[in-house]
């Protein structure tokens, strides 16, 4: 306890945790303060980082401060109050009973007076003849739990029997028959078994912080996951809304120009009518002037010289047409919808694209399992048709029936991509298969027996299924893309340079590691097949 004159006491200064004065004092967010030695051990064996005093939780793991004032005040504590003569407590240590203020460490425990004593107050059971009788022992932490309350004897023995401490007395009477060990040996035992118990508490801790992990990972994957779909779906409809926008205004152009046609004809027609107008007035105005003539010589002269009539059309045919309108919007909204399908399937393809170009895999060729005819690059990413067997080791991996070829890699879960050059082929197979297709005679290429592959040659595409699909080519193919979601069992194909997706076989059924396939074919398809990069950019 702090001396009188002292305005504080230990408590102020004490750590909640270790229940010492502070030892380099820091604080957390909440305004706690702890030894930092204290609170770095009390979070490195939580899940969830809270403060000890208020289970105020943090998202993060703190980064505790110094806290000047209180370390220094707590320095200043420990000279002024604490006993610098003598040696503190430690935790581990059984404090003295007689003692006030500071306890000091005890030397000795009394099993008669169940009091521990320091080597000052010990004294007296070393002098006086009746204290001398007394049992001493090393010094136990509270002696009236040690005792047996039955025998007022030491507890020092165990039974197995009843796994219960007992004292010696006790083995003499009611556990006469049961196996009995020292307490230490017991204890030994025990601290073994909870020493497995602690092993498997934190590995059962790890195993959650790594769930807890994965959950973290899991979202945030999930949040970039739909940040690229909203950034992706953004672009799509703003390019389709721009489609929309063109349509709108050639609609607007072509009603425009129809109306201007009609307009301009009328303008013309009504130019020629006023012009007729004025020529018939003019003719009009002499026929008038002539009809007041009394004069007969005059009027026979003057009829004489009277001009013909001027030309005019015949306008009971002519009329003005108004434009028709009809069909007009349908037609543009027919083209329209034609042009939104193409521009969404190439927009929606080019989306895919990228997306499943994120689950590349570095793949290379296993010359174990490569037909006799067929000849590898060194870096195992070509493959052709050497058109001449050779004399190879016998292999149960290698193909002898079919020039084929599999990658060293395999995969069983998750999702792959990988890309292969076509360009200058006549002819080729790609695609991935199962561990156990049949590498040594004829077998059929379908899902069924555990192909699921591309055929390409200069009339178009083919997926060996049952039956088989024949897809449209637009252009010569140059570089084919192959994904796989083994968990979801897909198999997709895409045209790499057009950006365009080309087939999917969905609902497959994959019990076994897929291995990426390439089989160039032989004759004059003499060009090399060739896994290439992924470049982003194409």
């Amino acid at each position: 306890m702090a001396s009188a004159n002292t305005p504080w006491s230990e408590e102020n200064f004490s750590c909640s945790i270790c229940l010492d004065v502070f030892s380099s004092p820091v604080s957390t967010p909440c305004g706690h303060n702890f030894c930092r030695t204290c609170i770095n051990k009390f979070w490195d064996e939580q899940v969830l980082y809270k403060c000890p005093v208020c289970n105020k939780l943090f998202d993060t793991r703190p980064d505790p401060q110094v806290n000047i004032l209180v370390s220094e005040m707590a320095a200043q504590f420990r000279t002024t109050v604490r006993v610098k003569e003598q040696p503190c407590v430690e935790s581990s240590d059984v404090p003295c009973d007689v003692c006030t203020g500071t306890q000091l460490k005890a030397v000795k425990s009394c099993l008669v007076c169940f009091v521990s004593f320091c080597q000052t107050h010990l004294e007296p059971h070393q002098r006086v003849t009746v204290l001398k009788k007394h049992r001493l022992v090393e010094p136990m932490d509270r002696l009236e739990d040690r005792m047996c309350k039955k025998h007022d004897r030491l507890l020092e023995l165990f039974c197995k029997t009843e796994q219960v401490c007992v004292c010696q007395s006790c083995t003499e009477g009611d556990h006469r028959s049961h196996p009995v060990v020292p307490l230490k040996e017991e204890y030994e035992v025990k601290m073994a078994q909870l020493g497995k118990i602690e092993a498997e508490v934190q590995q059962m801790i790890q195993e959650r912080k790594i769930k807890i992990k994965e959950i973290i990972d899991t979202v945030q994957l999930s949040k970039k996951d739909a940040d690229s779909e909203i950034a992706d779906g953004v672009q799509i409809l703003t390019a389709l809304i721009c489609w929309v926008e063109k349509f709108r205004d050639d609609l607007n152009q072509m009603v425009k120009e129809r109306l201007e046609s009609t307009e301009n004809q009328s303008k013309y027609l009504i130019k020629e009518l006023v012009q007729e107008i004025e020529d018939l007035t003019n003719r009009s105005s002499e026929v008038k002037q002539l009809l007041h003539t009394i004069d007969h010589l005059h009027f026979l002269q003057a009829f004489r010289s009277l001009k013909n009539p001027p030309p005019t059309r015949d306008w009971t045919t002519v009329e003005v047409r108004p434009p028709s309108y009809v069909g007009t919007l349908r037609r543009s909204l027919d083209r329209l919808e034609e042009t939104l399908n193409m521009e969404m399937k190439k927009l929606r393809d080019d989306v895919e694209l990228k997306r499943v170009q994120q689950y590349e895999v570095d793949v290379t060729l296993d010359p174990d399992t490569a037909h006799p005819r067929l000849i590898l690059s060194e870096d195992g990413k070509q493959v052709h048709d050497g058109g001449v067997a050779k004399k190879l080791p016998h292999n149960p991996k290698r193909f002898t029936y079919y020039a084929c070829v599999l990658t060293r890699q395999s995969f069983s879960s998750g999702r792959l991509y990988f890309e292969v050059q076509v360009k200058d082929k006549t002819a080729c197979y790609l695609g991935v298969v199962r561990e156990s297709i049949h590498r040594k005679g004829w077998t059929s290429w379908t899902p069924e027996t555990g192909y699921w592959t591309l055929y390409y040659d200069k009339d178009g595409l083919v997926f060996n299924g049952n039956p088989a699909v024949r897809l449209p080519l637009r252009a010569e193919l140059q570089k084919v893309g192959v994904f796989v979601d083994y968990d979801e069992g897909l198999v997709s194909f895409y045209d790499v340079e057009a950006r365009v997706h080309l087939y999917s076989a969905t609902g497959c059924t994959f019990r076994e590691p897929l291995y990426p396939f390439l089989c160039p074919y032989g004759g004059k398809n003499s060009a090399p097949l060739i896994i290439s990069p992924v470049n982003q950019t194409d």
